[in-house]
């Protein structure tokens, strides 16, 4: 009998690994199908995701930054602004728990894009990343033109952006972590003014890391 309760048990454990190993998490955005060959000339369809474009933006250190900077990378991606009185502060003491975290981790970054094109230069979001606690490589702050920013926001990472002279401080902005994984490809996105949301993006920061593709 004691034979047969441990046998059940490591089932238990192994059904347990398994389901584990399974769990992916789901991509965001648009999708097409796409027919290509494959070494022995058979045709298969492939579903290929949105991803995020190239970009090229001034950083914290007046260093232009691309895409390549996270090759093979998943990271956390958000829009801010330094000057912000409502949403932002909590979004990065959130965010920060995330980086303390993942700190060190070399398949993890962090990606901070400003609105505000008019006031925060990268001195200003040295400053910024410096009083955080993050001037790090890990976690990257860009600056950029309005148009290409802005159009990044909405049209890639799906997060509302807007200049308005009548909002609190000027701009209107969603509180989203956006999590992008090693494709480039959107695999959730988090209110990151709510500490059980960043729990679950932390959670679900594992299981992306634990894809095999």
């Amino acid at each position: 009998m004691k034979r047969l309760i441990q046998y059940a048990a490591f089932g238990l454990l192994l059904f347990g690994a398994a389901c584990t190993q399974e769990k992916k998490l789901p991509i965001y955005g648009d999708k097409e199908a796409k027919i290509s060959k494959d070494a022995n000339g058979n045709e298969k369809i492939d579903t290929v995701y949105k991803t995020i474009p190239n970009f090229k933006f001034l950083n914290q250190d007046s260093i232009e930054v691309t895409q390549d900077a996270f090759n093979n990378k998943i990271y956390v991606a958000d829009f801010f602004f330094t000057s912000c009185t409502t949403i932002c502060p909590i979004m990065h003491r959130n965010m920060r728990t995330i980086y303390d975290k993942y700190k060190g981790n070399p398949e993890v970054m962090f990606l901070s894009h400003t609105i505000d094109f008019k006031y925060d230069k990268p001195s200003v979001l040295k400053k910024y990343a410096k009083k955080l606690g993050v001037d790090v490589p890990q976690w990257q702050f860009l600056y950029g033109d309005k148009k290409e920013v802005y159009g990044l926001a909405e049209k890639d990472y799906l997060v509302a952006v807007q200049e308005d002279s009548a909002a609190t401080d000027g701009y209107v902005h969603q509180g989203w972590l956006v999590l992008v994984d090693k494709h480039k490809r959107i695999r959730g996105a988090y209110d990151g003014t709510k500490p059980e949301e960043v729990e679950k993006l932390k959670s679900d920061m594992d299981i992306l890391l634990a894809e095999k593709n």
